[in-house]
C-alpha cells in the first residue's frame, strides 16, 4: 500500500463510503421451445437488471453495522462491490480510503470477507494447511500469524479442528474455521454475508459472541448481512435496510421498531379453551376491548418480533413497486 493511502487511512473516521453507486447486470433471455431456439439465434433478447440504484451510505471506523433487506434487494451485490469482486456501473466507493476497483490488491491486506455459502479452506487438506498457505501467500509476518492463530484457536474453539480435513467438518465447524482464517492477517474491516446461515443454536451463539468481542476488543469494523433479524439485533448497533438497490432506513434498532409501529401482542385465553391473539399499540384501548369480552381466564403479553414487522414492511414495499426480483 502506498504512503498516501496509509496517511489517508489514519486521518479519516470513515471505513466505508458509498456515493451514488449503481450496478447494472445484463441477462440474456433464453427460450427452449422450437420457435424460441430460432429466435435465440436470430434475435436474442436481453434483460437489464438494476441491482444497486444510486446507493449511498457511510460506515465509520469501529462500527458494527447490520445490512438487511428482502431477497433480491442488493445485499450480496453491495458486499461484492465493496470487496472489489464486482465493478460498479457508476458511482464512487472508498473502503479504508482505497478504491476497491483500482487498489484491490492493497485493500485485501486490510479486509476480511466471508460468504456463508463459500469456503476458502482446501477441501482435501487439514485446516492448518489452509492457514499456513494463507500465511505464505499473504506474506503475514511470523509474529502476527502466531499471535492471531493462538487467539482465534482459543476464542473460536478450533484447536481440535486444525488437523481435521475441511471436507470432514460440520457446517458450524467450517464457518468457525473460515472466520479464523480471514482473521489471520488482522483485517481492519470485515464483510460478512450470512455468516450464521444454517448454523445450529450453539454454533450461532459462539459465532455471534466472538464477533461482538472482536468489535469491542479490537475496534474492528464489521458489516454483516443476515435474514435472521434476531441475530442482527443481537450483534449490531446500527442497521441499514436496503430494498430495490437503495437504502430505505438507516438508524438503530429502537428507531426501526418505532418506524414499524412497535406493535405489542396480547394472547387471551378463554374458559372454553380457545385463544385469541390481539395486536395493539394503545394499551387503554386494549383494556376496554378486553373488558367487553366474556370468559377471559388469562392474558399474556409479548412484543411482535422485529422480523415479523419487517416481513410486513417488505410486503408493502413490493406492493408499492419499491422492491423487485433483482440479483443478490
Amino acid at each position: 500500500m502506498s504512503g498516501k493511502a496509509q496517511t489517508d487511512m489514519s486521518h479519516t473516521d470513515s471505513a466505508v463510503s458509498v456515493s451514488g453507486v449503481t450496478k447494472v447486470f445484463t441477462q440474456w433471455q433464453r427460450d427452449n421451445t422450437g420457435r424460441g431456439l430460432l429466435r435465440n439465434l436470430l434475435k436474442p433478447e436481453k434483460r437489464v437488471i438494476t441491482a444497486l440504484d444510486d446507493l449511498s451510505f457511510q460506515v465509520g471506523k469501529g462500527e458494527f453495522v447490520a445490512y438487511a433487506g428482502p431477497n433480491g434487494a442488493g445485499k450480496s451485490t453491495t458486499m461484492k462491490v465493496l470487496s472489489g469482486m464486482l465493478l460498479p456501473s457508476s458511482g464512487e466507493i472508498s473502503v479504508l480510503s482505497m478504491s476497491p476497483q483500482k487498489q484491490r490488491h492493497a485493500l485485501m491486506k486490510y479486509l476480511g470477507v466471508l460468504f456463508g455459502n463459500r469456503t476458502e479452506l482446501w477441501w482435501d487438506h487439514p485446516v492448518i494447511q489452509s492457514f499456513e498457505w494463507k500465511k505464505v501467500v499473504w506474506d503475514i509476518p511470523d509474529d502476527m500469524y502466531k499471535r492471531n492463530l493462538d487467539v482465534v484457536t482459543e476464542l473460536l474453539d478450533i484447536g481440535d479442528l486444525l488437523k481435521t480435513f475441511a471436507r470432514e467438518l460440520s457446517l458450524g465447524q467450517r464457518m468457525r474455521a473460515d472466520l479464523a482464517m480471514l482473521l489471520l492477517h488482522s483485517p481492519m474491516l470485515i464483510l460478512l454475508d450470512e455468516p450464521t446461515l444454517g448454523l445450529d443454536v450453539m454454533a450461532k451463539r459462539q459465532m455471534i459472541g466472538f464477533l461482538k468481542e472482536l468489535n469491542k476488543r479490537d475496534g474492528t469494523t464489521i458489516i454483516v448481512t443476515s435474514h435472521d433479524m434476531d441475530d442482527l439485533e443481537e450483534m449490531a448497533r446500527r442497521i441499514l435496510l436496503i430494498s430495490g438497490g437503495r437504502i430505505t432506513f438507516d438508524g438503530d434498532f429502537a428507531s426501526l421498531r418505532g418506524e414499524l409501529g412497535n406493535t405489542k401482542r396480547a394472547l387471551v385465553s378463554f374458559s372454553d379453551g380457545s385463544r385469541r391473539e390481539i395486536d395493539y399499540q394503545d394499551t387503554r384501548k386494549l383494556l376496554r376491548e378486553l373488558a367487553d369480552m366474556e370468559g377471559v381466564v388469562d392474558i399474556s403479553f409479548t412484543q411482535t418480533s422485529l422480523e415479523e414487522g419487517l416481513v410486513n414492511l417488505f410486503a408493502k414495499w413490493r406492493q408499492n413497486g419499491i422492491a423487485d426480483d433483482q440479483l443478490t
